[in-house]
C-alpha cells in the first residue's frame, strides 16, 4: 500500500475504514476498507479531513476483491440460482426454486486448493427451498493477481460447479406387501407414512397394490403399476433376509436392474434400489423400503427420495459414500436436512 493525495485517489482501493463523526448525530463507517474511490467520493473524503489516503496499488495485472468474487460467482453459479451484489468482496448464491443442490465436489476442492480464494457452500445432494442460501464466494486479500483467477477458471473447468435441480411431480405407485396386511389381520400403518413423504415433493399416488407374501403376486403388482404410468414404484414390507420375506426377490424377478440391496446407513440398512425398464424405454426407479421408514423420523428413504425427485440417477458408489455421515442420531427435535445425516 502507499499514501496518496485524496484528489488523485479515483480508482484506487482503500486499505482501511474511514469513519464519520457528527456530534450528537452519528458515528460510523463512511467508506469501508476495500472501497474503490470514485470521483464523487473525493469531495466527501475531503470534508472528513482526509487530504491523504492509504490505498492499494492496483495495476493491469491485479483485480479488486469484488471483481475476483464475480469470477468465483461465475464458476459456481449453475441452473436455478441467483447471486447477491458484491458486499465487502463477498457474493452469495441463493436458490430460485425448491430442488436438490448438486455440487461437483472434486472441482470445488480443486478451486479451494488455490491460495487466497474461497468458496463455502452447503453440502451437495441436499434438498433446498426457494430463497435458501447456497454458497458464498470471496478472495482473501483486497486485490489479487489476474493469474491466480485464471488458475481458478482452469481448475473449475468449462461448466458451473453447482446446480439446483427442481423437484419433479412424479406419478408414484405403492406396493404394500405382507400377508398380515393383505388379509386384514393388522392395519396398514406403512402406506400413510410413504404417502406423506412423497407428497413433500409434490408427487401423486396413482396406484396402490396390496399383496400377500407371494413372489409372483408382487411381480404382477409392480408390472401393473408400471403399465398405469407410474414414474416411481415403492414397495413396503418384506425387505429383511428372512426366508418368508419375498419382496427383494420379486423386485429382481420383475426385470428391475438392482443397484444395491443394503446400504451403510442407519436407519435403512435393508434398502433396495433398482430400475425397471419402462414401456417407453426409460428406467423407472423402484425402491424397496425397509420397515424403519414406518417409524423413524428420517431414514435412507429421505436421502434417496430427494435424488429421485430431482431426476438424479443413483449408482452404487453414491450409496457406498453414505457410510460416513450415514448414522442418524435420532435427535429429540429433528432438523433434517440441516444436520449431518447423509452428508
Amino acid at each position: 500500500m502507499r499514501c496518496i493525495e485524496t484528489i488523485h485517489a479515483q480508482g484506487h482501493v482503500l486499505c482501511h475504514d474511514i469513519t464519520v463523526i457528527v456530534r450528537r448525530v452519528k458515528k460510523g463507517v463512511a467508506f469501508k476498507k476495500g472501497h474503490v474511490v470514485t470521483e464523487e467520493d473525493i469531495p466527501e473524503l475531503l470534508k472528513l479531513g482526509k487530504d491523504h489516503l492509504y490505498v492499494w496499488e492496483k495495476d493491469e495485472n491485479m483485480l479488486h476483491e469484488d471483481e475476483a468474487a464475480a469470477i468465483l460467482r461465475d464458476v459456481c453459479m449453475g441452473r436455478n440460482m441467483s447471486p447477491s451484489l458484491p458486499s465487502e468482496g463477498k457474493i452469495e448464491l441463493t436458490a430460485d426454486c425448491d430442488g436438490l443442490l448438486v455440487i461437483d465436489s472434486a472441482r470445488l476442492l480443486a478451486v479451494n486448493s488455490i491460495p487466497d480464494v474461497m468458496i463455502a457452500s452447503r453440502h451437495g445432494m441436499t434438498p433446498v427451498k426457494k430463497g435458501d442460501k447456497l454458497a458464498g464466494t470471496r478472495v482473501i486479500p483486497l486485490v489479487i493477481g489476474k493469474d491466480v483467477m485464471q488458475r481458478v477458471r482452469e481448475a473449475a473447468g468449462g461448466s458451473p460447479l453447482m446446480d439446483v435441480l427442481p423437484f419433479r411431480p412424479l406419478r408414484c405407485g405403492i406396493v404394500t406387501t405382507g400377508s398380515e396386511v393383505f388379509y386384514g389381520r393388522i392395519q396398514d400403518t406403512f402406506t400413510p407414512v410413504v404417502e406423506q413423504k412423497v407428497a413433500e415433493y409434490g408427487m401423486t399416488v396413482i396406484g396402490h397394490e396390496k399383496c400377500p407374501d407371494d413372489r409372483e403376486t408382487i411381480i404382477a403388482a409392480i408390472h401393473r403399476l408400471r403399465d398405469m404410468g407410474a414414474e416411481l414404484i415403492l414397495t413396503t414390507g418384506g425387505m429383511s433376509v428372512d426366508p418368508d420375506d419375498r419382496t427383494p426377490a420379486a423386485i429382481r424377478d420383475s426385470g428391475a436392474r438392482v443397484v444395491t440391496y443394503g446400504a451403510p446407513v442407519l436407519p435403512g440398512a435393508m434398502m433396495l434400489i433398482g430400475y425397471l425398464p419402462g414401456k417407453d424405454g426409460k428406467e423407472i426407479p423402484v425402491l424397496g423400503l425397509p420397515g424403519c421408514v414406518m417409524y423413524a423420523k428420517r431414514t435412507i428413504f429421505d436421502l434417496m427420495l430427494c435424488r429421485v425427485a430431482a431426476g438424479v440417477k443413483i449408482v452404487r458408489e453414491d450409496i457406498v459414500k453414505l457410510g460416513e455421515g450415514g448414522l442418524c442420531l435420532n435427535c429429540p427435535v429433528c432438523t433434517y436436512p440441516n444436520c449431518g445425516f447423509g452428508k
